[in-house]
């Protein structure tokens, strides 16, 4: 008889079914997976850091194409149709940058050629994947992952790395583009180019050289000898801080932080960093305080390692107090003519009333740490005037060209001198007796907003550099003026400066740097900066978002514009490093006390 026809089977049906039922619940709930690897027991073996959430969408469909909204949906407002004007600037540059130059370094864009001058590893590209992130522009950011993945970053005997550029430009971009996007492979590119620069600091006091070959490790010096420039030694802590703290590699931290402890026990004459500092002995070689081209990062760099490490690193807040105060009370001058606050250098105690666009980056600064440090009520006001007429004076000289550009270099007219008045125009001065006074006006010297002047004899300055380089630090001050103010007087000007740069600047294949920004149409350089594509159209973009895409209070700008997100440091990565062990470390915040003295 068939075995499966007999009625005797079925008797055990049920029998079976509540065997292989109580083997399965046996399975699932009986046995508790102890595996570091289970979800449950991640964060015991695995500690998460609290990394903020990406800010954009990733990966999924590209940013759509702007498109006018159906008649039942409420129209964008003028600032969305303004973010998506520089959206497509952006992509005209980065365009032609992939037609004309896409193995190579940046784009000649008239002539629309090639340049290879930052070591050849496709810089523009690199230095403009978080620019695709922000944007959303994802097919585009996708589309360089396999050339990244093949990247060795080598360099043949007898080449070198300009460590600053390629640290601020290249490692910035991409531990900024893995910040946002979560692509291992941008950590490992990234840590890669991290430890092949490390011989750059093989000198006796740690302070780095100006180049390194990536693959024999041998470094040379560049144009100031055996002198490492303020900014070149102070513009590398935040990316490596950052990669030391995603790789827990101590030498990432120990070799940037030797360089902070070195200048904080460096003997200063009254907080002034000089501009060049001995690579042979550790100590200034000259008297120059400035926040022009030789300093310019390693002022944002103090107040930034505070804020990008949680405010847990006592001794960069201090060391950025103490600079932030002697550059308010010793290089804001004001001018002659229409009373225009400004910052220049001294040395040796003398002004030189030189006026440099790179500057410009100071207001934007001196806003940021307004809006973020505890100061006392009295300073707090006092780092928002001095931002606020420092912005100002950057957009006139903007609006007093004909291009609407402004120039990269200018000599101010100072003010006389007299016995009561040795500093003359010092606006430190001029504040504190106009205080002494009653405050006549409302309005403190050197921040009354007066209107553009098109002559050049009723200006108060000479430009002595008259190109327009398309340099990004005039609208990254407005930006973050905007973000920590809320005036949208500041986007306006944005605005304005958006628009000249379509007009004057665009090329068929990109946009170019001006000869001169006082005749319109202009002459051309031909020269697209990787900044360009990296930090102007960004921040010009970021400026003209309603959405808040990079909240200053969860990411901090590199001085490439890299935005790199806000981390606290583990108990066991601070016993490594030694983070909290000096006095400096050790003492916290308090909050709306601290006083610049």
């Amino acid at each position: 008889m068939d075995l499966l026809r007999s009625r005797r089977v079925y008797r055990y049906v049920p029998i079976g079914a509540a065997i292989t039922f109580l083997l399965w619940a046996f399975a699932h709930f009986g046995v508790q997976d102890h595996s570091p690897y289970h979800p449950d027991n991640v964060d015991r073996f695995f500690p998460v850091h609290p990394y903020p959430p990406p800010p954009f969408p990733g990966g999924p469909p590209p940013h759509p194409a702007f498109e006018p909204p159906p008649p039942h949906e409420r129209p964008p407002s003028k600032w969305t149709q303004r973010a998506e004007a520089v959206r497509h600037a952006f992509l005209h540059a980065y365009g032609g940058y992939k037609q004309y130059a896409w193995s190579h370094d940046e784009l000649l864009p008239v002539s629309s050629r090639f340049v290879d001058n930052f070591n050849g590893w496709r810089l523009t590209m690199v230095d403009s994947l978080d620019t695709m992130l922000v944007m959303g522009l994802h097919q585009e950011f996708q589309e360089t992952i396999p050339i990244i993945a093949n990247m060795t970053f080598a360099l043949k005997e007898g080449a070198y790395a300009p460590f600053f550029e390629t640290v601020i430009r290249y490692l910035g971009g991409l531990l900024s583009a893995y910040a946002i996007s979560g692509e291992p492979i941008l950590l490992a590119r990234a840590d890669d180019l991290g430890s092949m620069l490390l011989p750059a600091f093989n000198t006796s006091h740690g302070l780095p050289m100006y180049a390194v070959n990536t693959v024999s490790g041998k470094t040379r010096t560049g144009w100031s000898g055996d002198n490492v420039l303020w900014a070149e030694a102070l513009s590398c802590q935040m990316e490596y801080k950052y990669l030391a703290h995603l790789t827990g590699r101590k030498e990432y931290f120990e070799k940037v932080e030797g360089i902070m402890d070195l200048m904080n026990e460096a003997q200063l004459n009254n907080d002034r960093f000089a501009t060049k500092w001995s690579v042979l002995t550790g100590k200034p070689i000259n008297f120059q305080f400035s926040v022009g081209a030789f300093a310019d990062s390693a002022h944002e760099y103090l107040l930034k390692q505070w804020l990008l490490t949680a405010k847990s690193e006592a001794k960069a807040r201090d060391m950025y107090l103490r600079d932030a105060n002697a550059i308010i009370k010793n290089l804001l001058y004001v001018s002659q003519n229409r009373k225009l606050l400004y910052v220049t250098d001294i040395s040796n105690n003398s002004p030189s009333h030189t006026f440099e666009h790179l500057s410009c980056f100071l207001p934007g600064l001196l806003a940021l740490g307004a809006h973020t440090l505890p100061l006392s009520p009295r300073d707090k006001q006092l780092h928002e005037w001095a931002a606020r007429g420092l912005a100002y004076t950057c957009w006139i000289t903007y609006a007093d060209h004909a291009t609407g550009l402004g120039p990269d270099e200018m000599s101010m007219k100072r003010m006389p001198t007299d016995s009561t008045h040795p500093h003359g125009g010092r606006w430190f001065d001029m504040l504190e007796e106009w205080e002494a006074a009653g405050s006549p006006g409302g309005v403190p010297p050197g921040l009354a907003e007066v209107p553009p002047v098109r002559t050049a004899a009723d200006r108060d300055y000479t430009a002595m550099k008259t190109s327009y380089l398309l340099r990004p630090e005039t609208v990254e001050s407005f930006y973050i003026m905007w973000r920590t103010t809320g005036d949208e007087a500041w986007r306006e000007r944005g605005w304005a400066v958006f628009q000249a740069i379509e007009k004057e600047a665009k090329t068929p294949s990109g946009y170019a740097s001006l000869v001169s920004v006082e005749k319109s149409p202009p002459t051309l350089k031909d020269e697209m900066p990787s900044f360009f594509t990296a930090e102007t159209l960004k921040y010009l973009y970021l400026l003209f978002s309603d959405e808040e895409l990079i909240p200053l209070d969860r990411w901090v700008f590199n001085t490439e514009a890299h935005p790199l997100p806000v981390f606290e440091w583990a108990v066991w990565e601070k016993e490594r490093y030694g983070i909290g062990s000096t006095a400096a470390d050790a003492r916290p915040d308090s909050p709306d006390t601290t006083t610049i003295p």
